[in-house]
């Protein structure tokens, strides 16, 4: 009994490939035939199957180096990078740190069975400070150890790796000092709307400010409330040219 491949199955939908960059040379050539002819031949069969798919590719790699290297083919990365979007890396959108953290502890909570409700806020701290050079998997897998070693409600700044935790006590010098102090603001705002439930009396009552004072510095800090308690991972993290082809 035959079965349906990815590209069949894909058929007036749309295929990801993740990765892409990790096709070998070998592959590349008869990856490119489907995509310039739109159909192809099941393994061990001489029957044509065609194909009309909208194609999303992903990859953390350079393909024009690689292109011109020789370990992409040009045509090939031509023929994908149609609509290119490129996602800055996690440490340059340190404002999504708290919501997909919030996310991956919720997640994990679930996954292990644990009461674990929130972050302290060194913990989060030190996340938001943390270069993240393996970006949001990175992130969903320090969140997970952490909630498989906490015991309570809370995951705490000794749940998280030495890496980590050391990261938020080393001093850095590439801001200016209004600057410095402005993010410490909105980190601070930040965190502590989202700990309230973005009540703001409540808040002000935590920080130990005037509700009016509050709302100048959310003005000023241009802090707005997620229409959602978290965003997607899966959506925001790679280079990923687009190719739709009908």
């Amino acid at each position: 009994m035959s079965r349906r491949g990815r590209l069949e199955t894909a058929d007036q939908g749309t295929l990801f490939l993740d990765e892409i960059g990790d096709l070998g040379l070998g592959l590349q050539p008869k990856f490119l035939r489907v995509l310039q002819e739109r159909k192809f031949e099941r393994l061990g069969t001489t029957t044509t199957t065609n194909v009309n798919i909208r194609l999303i590719c992903a990859t953390n790699r350079d393909l024009g180096a690689m292109v011109q290297q020789g370990t992409f083919r040009e045509d090939l990365y031509y023929r994908l990078n149609v609509v290119q979007m490129h996602v800055p890396p996690l440490r340059e959108r340190r404002d999504d740190i708290p919501l997909l953290a919030q996310h991956f502890l919720q997640v994990s909570g679930q996954q292990f069975n644990k009461k674990v409700k929130r972050f302290s806020r060194l913990a989060l701290h030190a996340l938001e400070e943390y270069s993240w050079p393996g970006n949001v998997r990175e992130l969903e897998n320090t969140v997970q150890r952490a909630v498989v070693l906490s015991e309570g409600h809370t995951v705490d700044v000794w749940h998280l790796p030495k890496g980590i935790r050391s990261s938020s006590e080393e001093p850095t010098l590439s801001h200016s000092y209004e600057d410095e102090v402005r993010q410490f603001k909105r980190r601070l705002l930040l965190r502590t709307l989202q700990e309230c439930g973005w009540r703001k009396a409540e808040s002000a009552r935590v920080l130990g400010v005037a509700r009016g004072y509050l709302h100048r510095l959310i003005n000023q800090l241009e802090l707005k409330q997620p229409e959602e308690e978290y965003v997607s991972a899966s959506t925001r993290e790679k280079l990923a040219p687009i190719r739709q082809f009908n």
